[in-house]
This record gives structure tokens, sequence and C-alpha cells, in this order.
């Protein structure tokens, strides 16, 4: 019995000593309490409803053009593209029309030339027209002849070529990802094709 009063007397002094360090932590945060400024007043508020509209406009306008920022390689195009030997078109053809490189390859009989697909003007896609032996892009009407010049229309230059290599087994290799702007026709332009 001695015992449980000892453990009785022993809560009871260790809640007298407990009940004013309590007491004392419960003032000290009282004041803190009492002396800070309110939550939110008007000016805080706008400021942070400002700043959250402003974040709100940076994502959606980020999430609408941030695929402009990385292009998506479709198909083979912005990678190197082998033409085999047997699509190459004999001098004075037709040109091969590669889909997935947005390419041409034109045999001409200076040599081989890769021109992308698109016109300079405005980058609609520029069909061969067989009939007239040249290349007629359908939105402006800009005309090119087989090397990609413009003979006529709104395009402010001839089309792009695209770097040409032939292998040892006479097949092309295009480099769709490396594009070259120029102003006229050289025949250096062309890749000797035999």
């Amino acid at each position: 019995m001695f015992t449980g009063g000892l453990r009785s007397l022993l809560r009871t002094l260790f809640g007298l000593l407990l009940v004013p360090v309590v007491g004392r932590i419960g003032a000290l945060l009282q004041r803190a309490n009492h002396n800070r400024q309110p939550r939110a007043n008007r000016r805080t508020f706008l400021r942070n409803v400002v700043l959250g509209s402003v974040g709100v406009v940076t994502v959606e306008l980020i999430s609408m053009f941030g695929f402009l920022m990385w292009p998506l390689k479709t198909g083979k195009f912005g990678t190197k593209v082998t033409v085999p030997a047997d699509q190459i078109p004999k001098a004075g053809d037709a040109p091969y029309v590669n889909r997935e490189g947005k390419f041409y390859v034109i045999n001409n009989q200076d040599g081989l030339l890769a021109l992308y697909w698109k016109c300079p003007h405005l980058g609609c896609t520029v069909p061969w027209n067989q009939s007239e032996d040249h290349f007629h892009c359908p939105c402006h009407g800009s005309v090119y002849d087989r090397h990609g010049v413009r003979i006529a229309g709104p395009a402010p230059r001839p089309m792009d070529l695209m770097a040409v290599e032939v292998d040892s087994s006479k097949n092309v290799i295009v480099n769709t990802g490396k594009l070259s702007q120029r102003s006229e026709w050289i025949p250096s332009q062309s890749t000797p094709y035999a």
C-alpha cells in the first residue's frame, strides 16, 4: 500500500510542477499570436490573387506553346535516310518521293539532288507535275524547275536542298536533318551519280 501511496504522491508533485511550466508555455504562445498581424489584409490578398493568376497563365502558355521548343520528329525526317539504288530514277525521269523523309530525289543530267518538299514561301507541300516537268505549289502557285529553282510565283528562293551521299552499292543516303537554303542553283550542288 505504501508503494501505491508513493505513486500517488509522485504524480501529484509532478502535476504541481508541470502546471506552471505548461501555463508559461501557453502564455508565451498566446502573446506570440496576439502580436501577429492579421492573416490576410486586402493588399496581401490581391497580391496573392495576381501572382496566382500569372502563375496559372504561365503554365497554360507553356503547355500550349511548349511543343514549339521541342519539335516532334515524325517518320524519318531529321535523320539519314537510305534510298536503295533500284529506287533512284534514271536521268530525266520523274523524281523519287520519300514521304517519311519529306524529300524528292531527282536525277538530272548533272547528278542527283535531294529537294525538301516544302515550299519556301509558306511551307506547303510541293508536288511534282509530271505533265509539265516541274514542281507546282498548289497553295500560291510557285513553280520550280527540275533543280528546285523558282520559275514563277511568290516564293522568295529555290526549294531547300538536303545533303546527299552515294555509297559503294550506289544507294543514296539523304541527310534530312541538314537543310541548305540557297539563292540560286549552281552545278556543284548536284551529287554525281552514274
